[in-house]
């Protein structure tokens, strides 16, 4: 059972987000040869003051 696990910001369309599992969820059923069906996604959608990169919160950093 593949269990991928995606961390990104909030915003993004319910949409983008079923494209993006749909896009992800093919590539591993074609790489592993497993049934689409065993492939497990996790989106967790976290606030850019939650977020750092390089001792910065991502909401303070320039785009």
């Amino acid at each position: 059972m593949p269990f991928v696990e995606i961390k990104m910001w909030k915003g993004r369309t319910k949409e983008a987000k079923k494209k993006m599992i749909e896009k992800v969820s093919a590539a591993i059923v074609e790489t592993l040869q497993c049934p689409s069906e065993a492939v497990h996604v996790i989106v967790q959608e976290v606030e850019k003051d939650d977020w750092a990169v390089g001792g910065k919160l991502c909401s303070e950093r320039n785009p």
